[in-house]
């Protein structure tokens, strides 16, 4: 008889670590992607100042021009 309470015990612990663990996580999904949303809006804020600057507008002015002049 000890011998199957203790395998129901394991069982019911072993259970109760997964359930506590699919819910702790289930949150941190979310955490995530806001932070991933947080770094890609800022990467895409620098991003924009950089090419709109004036000197790296005009480099890409430049190679538009130069891509469309070229003859074939």
């Amino acid at each position: 008889m000890f011998t199957v309470v203790r395998v129901r015990m394991c069982a019911l612990v072993c259970r109760t670590r997964v359930a506590l663990a699919t819910r702790r996580d289930s949150g941190m999904v979310t955490s995530e992607y806001a932070v991933g949303i947080i770094a890609a809006v800022a990467f895409a804020a620098v991003l924009y100042k950089v090419v709109t600057s004036g000197q790296v507008s005009s480099e890409l002015q430049a190679i538009v021009k130069k891509a469309l002049d070229a003859k074939m």
